[in-house]
C-alpha cells in the first residue's frame, strides 16, 4: 500500500484548540443548529461542543460539503465549515422529511438542501448573537476545498445521544474572526493597545478617506420565517415586520447601526429625517 500526500487527507489534529474567546460564540451555533434540527424532527437535537474530534469521525474527504459562513458587521470574518459526506447525507434527509438511509445516494439536490439548512441556523444565530455582540450579518459561501487561509482556532459540533441524525461539522475561524472575539472579550487590552494609533485620526488623515464609498442601508424592521412560509409567498402575500408603524426606522452603515429616524419622501424619493445619532462620527 502507497502513502497519500499529506494534503490529500488533511488531519483534524492539524486544527488549533479552540481558545476561550471563541468558545461562547461556537456555542452560541452549537444552540442555533440544535434549536433548527429540532423544529425540523420534532424533536429534541443535542448538539456538543467539542473541541477534537468525535469517535469514528472519518477523514476529511475530496466529497465533504464545505461551505464558508461570512460575518459582517459587529464581528467580521470568515468561519469554514466542513461537513463529513455521511453527515451531509443525514441532514439532508431530516431536512427533506426522508427516511435515515445511511447507504443512500448523495443525490443533486442534497447539498442545495444542506446549505439552505445552514441559511437557516444563520438567521437563527444571528439573532442569538446581536445581544453579545450587536447587529452581524452571516452569508453562506459554497466552497470546493479547505480555506486558503491559516485557522486561528477551530473544533468541532456533533450531535448527542437520540439525535435524529448523525451530525459532524468541523468549524474553524479565520484570523480576523477570532481577533474580532478576542477584542470584544477585551474591549479594555484593546483600547489601551490601539491608544498610539488613535493620533493618527486627524482632520488631515481623514480628508485621504473622504472620497471612499460606503454602504448606507435604510432598515423599516425585521421578521423570522420558516422555509415551508417562505415557499407559501406570492404576489399579493403581506409580510408582517417586528416594528410598529409610528416607531423610528434604522439607518445602517455597512451593517452598524448608527442611527435612528423618521421616513420622509424627498422628490418622490424614499428619505430620511435623522432624529437619534447612536454611533459618534468624526466630524470635520
Amino acid at each position: 500500500m502507497t502513502d497519500e500526500p499529506a494534503s490529500a487527507s488533511p488531519s483534524s489534529a492539524a486544527t488549533p484548540l479552540p481558545d476561550a474567546d471563541a468558545r461562547p460564540y461556537m456555542q452560541l451555533w452549537a444552540e442555533s443548529i440544535a434549536s433548527v434540527l429540532g423544529q425540523i424532527a420534532g424533536a429534541p437535537f443535542a448538539v456538543e461542543y467539542l473541541t477534537e474530534a468525535p469517535a469514528e469521525t472519518p477523514p476529511a474527504q475530496e466529497n465533504d460539503l464545505r461551505v464558508v459562513m461570512v460575518a459582517a458587521g459587529g464581528l467580521r470574518g470568515e468561519m469554514s465549515l466542513r461537513i463529513p459526506r455521511a453527515c451531509a447525507l443525514g441532514m439532508a434527509q431530516l431536512f427533506l422529511g426522508e427516511t435515515q438511509d445511511a447507504a443512500g445516494e448523495f443525490k443533486s439536490d442534497y447539498q442545495e438542501s444542506v446549505e439552505e439548512l445552514l441559511r437557516q441556523v444563520a438567521g437563527h444565530a444571528a439573532s442569538a448573537i446581536k445581544p453579545r455582540w450587536g447587529e452581524v450579518q452571516l452569508r453562506l459561501e459554497s466552497a470546493t476545498a479547505a480555506p486558503s487561509w491559516s485557522p486561528a482556532a477551530g473544533g468541532w459540533l456533533a450531535s448527542g445521544v437520540g439525535a435524529a441524525c448523525p451530525l459532524r461539522l468541523e468549524w474553524q475561524l479565520s484570523a480576523a474572526l477570532n481577533a474580532a472575539l478576542v477584542a470584544a472579550s477585551h474591549p479594555a487590552e484593546t483600547s489601551v493597545n490601539e491608544a498610539p494609533a488613535a493620533s493618527a485620526a486627524d482632520p488631515g488623515n481623514l480628508d485621504l478617506l473622504m472620497d471612499v464609498e460606503l454602504e448606507v442601508t435604510l432598515r423599516f424592521g425585521e421578521r423570522s420565517m420558516l422555509l415551508r412560509d417562505i415557499l407559501e409567498l406570492g404576489e399579493g402575500s403581506v409580510v408582517e415586520l417586528d416594528r410598529q408603524v409610528e416607531e423610528p426606522v434604522d439607518l445602517l452603515l455597512d451593517g452598524k447601526l448608527i442611527a435612528r429616524g423618521e421616513v420622509v419622501v424627498v422628490d418622490g424619493n424614499y428619505g430620511l429625517r435623522v432624529q437619534e445619532m447612536l454611533t459618534p462620527l468624526a466630524s470635520r
